[in-house]
């Protein structure tokens, strides 16, 4: 059914109008919205919302509109390099190892937990298994999943090709692939708002995050002032000047790439063919170069938060993508059964390797949705931690990019030997 609303631009008034409902009851002193904010982030509600808007209420359709297009291609590198403007890289070279420890568990997690969700599914739960699908396509589908879980569009597509996977099984794929992970990144959102009880669960070491949070709004206080039309402007320039040359870079880059398409499938680098991943690598680039110059002090006149504010924009136009419906469609409900229980173990290990090393609750959060989400929503967690985090999320998921398609092959592989088995 066609969405009442086809009109971009009131769709986006739309939009806008909802986050600015989401932030004024927040910062309301009234005792209901004040004890309903404890409980409930306002990312959380920016994400979830705008999902209402598409099911039941039938307003939009994120297939159909182009903000998620905008957003991700133009507002999403405006806020990498805003976000990184002011970034602490010594601090981050103090979070230590674990960072990466937990994104390597994540990957793990994903990697043992198709082969483990379709042994569960196959011997205990047969009947969930659509009548249209066998096994051997089934496993084959779910490559795609993981392809798209450890790195991003590019290895799930890659997954596709290299298994010759139908194309009616893979639009089915992709509908589990986004519903189950962005269920998943609502659990994370709301961690984000009790990361002091989940660090107290791990027992965990908080001290060099809190340690960094605390650099970067000292900083931020010490530079802070009422920006004038002219610094806004300077702003700007920087942040969509250097959006244009991320794209003019992407322009160049890609192409020579998908020249050499053939040698790289031979090398499992398909990723990088990808001109979103050249566009992320290029934005954060620019930005962690830039926090090393006197552009720095940008962030005194409203870098984060003009950063916070497209990252915000972005989200709402990722939940109004997403279908509710979907998860209520009976020929769909054994697929996620299977995604939810792939995504079950993904997170058993993740908490259990935090437990043992003692992370803390942001590298279990920002380690997860580096591989699941990739570039688009690991800053998004991050930010939900603190503004100042984002570039952690950042960074952590273009390293999933390069893992995707190897981690996916051996993800693969494990499932072949389930179905075949």
């Amino acid at each position: 059914m066609q969405a009442y609303f086809t009109n971009d631009a009131i769709v986006l008034g739309l939009l806008m109008a909802v986050l600015a409902i989401i932030f004024y009851l927040e910062s309301s002193k009234k005792p209901f919205w004040v004890k309903f904010f404890t409980y409930v982030p306002s990312l959380l509600l920016c994400y979830f919302v705008p999902a209402l808007l598409k099911w039941p209420l039938g307003l939009v359709d994120g297939e159909v509109s182009q903000l998620y297009y905008v957003a991700s291609r133009y507002l999403l590198p405006a806020a990498l390099i805003l976000l990184c403007l002011g970034i602490d890289f010594k601090g981050i070279m103090r979070l230590g190892p674990k960072a990466i420890i937990m994104f390597l568990a994540g990957t793990i997690g994903i990697i043992l937990g198709g082969p483990i969700a379709l042994l569960v599914i196959e011997y205990l739960f047969p009947s969930l298994i659509p009548s249209n699908l066998s096994v051997n396509e089934l496993w084959r589908g779910m490559s795609t999943i993981a392809g798209s879980w450890i790195g991003g569009g590019a290895n799930q597509t890659a997954m596709k090709e290299v298994f010759e996977v139908a194309d009616n099984i893979f639009g089915i794929m992709i509908v589990v692939d986004v519903i189950v992970a962005n269920i998943w990144m609502g659990f994370l959102l709301y961690g984000a708002n009790i990361r002091d009880k989940a660090n107290r669960l791990l027992k965990a070491d908080n001290t060099a995050i809190l340690d960094l949070e605390k650099r970067m709004e000292d900083y931020n206080a010490s530079v802070k002032k009422i920006p004038t039309t002219t610094e806004v402007f300077i702003l700007m320039a920087v942040a969509f000047g250097g959006v244009a040359l991320a794209h003019w870079g992407a322009d160049i880059i890609t192409p020579f790439m998908e020249e050499r398409i053939e040698s790289l499938k031979n090398m499992n680098l398909q990723s990088l063919a990808s001109g979103f991943f050249w566009l992320v690598v290029i934005a954060t680039t620019i930005g962690l170069a830039l926090s090393f110059t006197s552009a720095r002090k940008l962030e005194g006149v409203g870098a984060t938060r003009w950063g916070s504010v497209f990252i915000y924009v972005l989200v709402a136009t990722i939940g109004m993508k997403m279908d509710l419906a979907q998860i209520f469609d009976k020929d769909n409900i054994g697929l996620f059964l299977i995604g939810l229980t792939w995504m079950l173990v993904h997170v058993i290990i993740l908490l259990l390797v935090a437990k043992m090393i003692k992370a803390p609750f942001f590298f279990v959060a920002v380690g997860s949705q580096a591989n699941v989400g990739g570039a688009a929503s690991a800053p998004i967690v991050a930010s939900a931690f603190n503004p100042s985090l984002a570039s952690v999320g950042v960074l952590m998921a273009v390293l999933g990019y390069a893992l995707g398609t190897y981690g996916a092959l051996i993800c693969a592989i494990l499932m072949e030997m389930v179905a075949t088995g």
